[in-house]
Parts: C-alpha cells; structure tokens; sequence
C-alpha cells in the first residue's frame, strides 16, 4: 500500500511526478513509438532503425560518428543496431576511403526502396495524435529548442 507522505498535498511539492519535466516527455515518447510500431512494422523496421534510415535518406555516407552526433546516441547503442540493420540490408558499412579509421554507412537498393513505402508514416501518424498540424509543428520546435539547449550541456 503506498501512503501519503506529509507533503502530498502540496503542489509547490517539487517532487510531485506531475511537476517534473522529464516525465511527460518520457510518457509521450513510450505512447508515440507504440504508435509508430504498426506503420513501421510493414517495413520491418523498428522506431530506432527508422531514425536512422531519416538520417541516411537525407544524406548518405554518414560516418558512424556522425550519425552517433545526429541522433545523440552512443557508439555502445548504435553500433549493434547498425550491425542489425546491415543483417537485413537495409544499410552497409565501408571504411572511408581517405581515413581507414571512419566507418561510413550508406543506404542498400533494398534500404533506399523503403523509403517510398515511408512516405506515408508522417501524415498518418499525426493523424493517430488528432493534433493539428501547427500544434505538432508548435511541439516539435519546443522539443527541437530543448534538445539543443540540453546538447550543449553534454557538448
């Protein structure tokens, strides 16, 4: 049984969950890749390997540190799910040719040929939301603001 604590009533209670930033962020991500899940499924991609075919349909070769840059993950994190991802031809690997320490990673015929099947996955997903189209636009720049203000904390 979870018992009020003195302060539970207080809502200058800085530790109330309703008072945290982090948590309906972390609520809205779960809810938003479970949506995703049905529209990606058919691509057989997973919501993480989809940020990155985003990336790579924009600009390719990317090296793996640039990629790591661009979705703010880490070597430990994307290294297996670029292995994955090029198990399934989506992607490729390739040393660099002028710098045989940079990995770069394109995208296969197979990965390039998804990105048709995409197209559909923005407009139907924001249609799943039932926001209007200048509230998502309102949302992501607030979002896209606080990222780069909490990139610079970790630059």
């Amino acid at each position: 049984m979870i018992k009020n604590s003195p302060n539970s009533d207080d809502h200058d209670d800085l530790l109330r969950l309703d008072r945290q930033v982090c948590f309906p962020l972390y609520a809205a991500t779960n809810m938003l890749q479970r949506l995703y899940r049905p529209l990606l499924s058919p691509l057989g991609l997973t919501y993480s390997q989809y940020l990155v075919m985003l990336v790579l349909w924009r600009r390719e070769p990317v090296s793996v540190s640039e990629l790591c840059e661009c979705l703010h993950l880490d070597i430990g994190t994307l290294s297996p799910l670029l292995k994955r991802m090029e198990q399934t031809s989506f992607i490729e690997r390739a040393r660099d040719p002028t710098d045989d320490r940079r990995v770069l990673i394109g995208v296969t015929p197979y990965g390039r040929a998804l990105r048709e099947r995409a197209l559909h996955i923005p407009e139907a997903l924001a249609r799943k939301t039932g926001m209007e189209h200048r509230e998502v636009e309102d949302l992501r720049d607030q979002a896209q603001t606080l990222v780069a203000r909490l990139a610079t904390v970790f630059a």
